[in-house]
């Protein structure tokens, strides 16, 4: 078997176009069930982020008619975007394959590069798959070598030296607009892993004053609780909002909750005083017409590219080096493959494309 893979990121596309093929996490299960029963794929595994969508495949079969299907399989549901997706979608054969997979979990195909987030949430997906049995003996290889790859760049190259995360460059953002996060009061809509981090990193520069708003408050809670915040119950969040600089929003609601006609009456009531809002989410929560308001900032996760480039400059001599890592590991793991049999039982070795 080989090891494809076939996705959109924030290379190829901007927020506006991958929002629209965002999975959220209780659809992958199902959607990894029909990728297999269609034939498709032996094994496979969902990747959606803020950042990128991307199916990694085992498949018996990596031609041309292959990547037509899962390329049908992707935009079946999007039929409104299909005419606007030119070369946004991409798709790999080994070992070009494999040397994607081992550059995402490195951080190295990032927006901000050197990023750790990013490996987390591919744990996170490689492990729903491998709970819900879409994973065998080629992904499950495939991605543990994946992580162990990530840990030595992580442990021999300076390659995240600096700003390596998405809660990182909001930071920054906010002390561009603020000059300083002393005396501000954050709100974070949302109390997944990366309101965590961006909490924290607002706080560790010294914003006075964490707000937490969730769906469910007991989560909204719990984060407060361990970073020395507030709760605020989500349909009451509004009544804080005088008080409130800034706003970070990431939750997986998959619409907007905050727009115009929210936040006009909103900023009257105090008095215009500048707000800015970075979103974070994919699909995202704000509505970009909010932008169009006096004294309000809006961010999406696209924006952040500016500040990330900043940092590239600072780590490229360590990109050389990794690329070497990884390039060995893939070799060694492409010569480790024994060989498999095809339907009809005849014994191949995998090929290199």
């Amino acid at each position: 078997m080989s090891v494809i893979v076939i996705g959109i990121n924030h290379r190829t596309a901007p927020v506006t176009l991958r929002e629209k093929f965002a999975f959220p996490e209780s659809q992958i299960p199902g959607a990894l069930e029909r990728l297999r029963q269609s034939g498709l794929a032996r094994e496979a595994v969902i990747l959606s982020t803020c950042n990128r969508v991307e199916i990694y495949a085992a498949t018996d079969s990596s031609n041309a008619e292959t990547f037509h299907a899962l390329r049908h399989f992707l935009l079946k549901d999007h039929v409104d975007a299909q005419a606007t997706m030119g070369d946004a979608i991409y798709t790999l054969d080994e070992p070009q394959s494999l040397q994607h997979l081992f550059r995402v979990a490195s951080g190295l195909d990032s927006m901000v590069l050197g990023e750790t987030e990013v490996l987390g949430q591919l744990k996170q997906a490689y492990d729903l798959a491998l709970r819900h049995k879409h994973t065998g003996s080629c992904l499950n290889k495939a991605f543990q070598k994946a992580f162990n790859v990530a840990k030595q760049i992580r442990t021999d190259t300076g390659i995240q030296k600096g700003s390596v995360s998405v809660a990182s460059v909001a930071v920054e953002l906010a002390e561009k607009v603020f000059n300083s996060l002393e005396h501000r009061t954050v709100m974070v809509i949302g109390a997944g892993d990366t309101s965590e981090k961006t909490a924290r990193a607002m706080l560790s520069r010294g914003a006075a004053r964490l707000l937490v708003t969730n769906r469910t408050l007991e989560n909204a809670q719990a984060l407060a609780d361990l970073l020395g915040g507030h709760a605020v119950p989500f349909d009451h969040w509004e009544s804080e909002f005088q008080r409130v600089d800034i706003i970070v929003s990431s939750t997986s609601a998959g619409r907007y909750i905050l727009d115009r006609l929210k936040l006009e009456p909103l900023m009257r009531m105090r008095n215009n005083h500048p707000l800015l809002l970075v979103d974070i989410a994919v699909p995202r929560d704000i509505d970009p017409g909010v932008n169009d308001l006096d004294n309000v900032y809006l961010y999406n996760i696209d924006d952040l590219q500016s500040i990330a480039s900043d940092y590239l400059k600072q780590r490229q001599e360590q990109i050389a080096c990794c690329e070497s890592i990884i390039g060995e590991k893939v070799r060694a793991l492409l010569n480790s493959a024994p060989p498999h049999r095809t339907a009809a039982g005849g014994d191949l070795s995998m090929e290199h494309s």
